[in-house]
């Protein structure tokens, strides 16, 4: 599951700079809160990944 976890998480990061170790953490933890909440299949941690990357809190300038 571990392995599985983060391959979704390097292609759903694919296009994060590898220095954005926060945006990273973020998505991971959402992989794993999708994991666990109930069967799932590749798809919906992609999924997950994904809207993680697009809700991403941003800085106010």
């Amino acid at each position: 599951m571990v392995s599985l976890l983060r391959t979704v998480l390097d292609e759903v990061c694919a296009d994060v700079a590898p220095s954005d170790t926060a945006m990273r953490e973020r998505v991971a933890a959402k992989l794993r809160e999708a994991a666990q909440a109930a069967p799932c299949s590749i798809e919906d941690l992609k999924r997950a990944g994904r809207i993680a990357l697009t809700r991403a809190p941003t800085m106010w300038r």
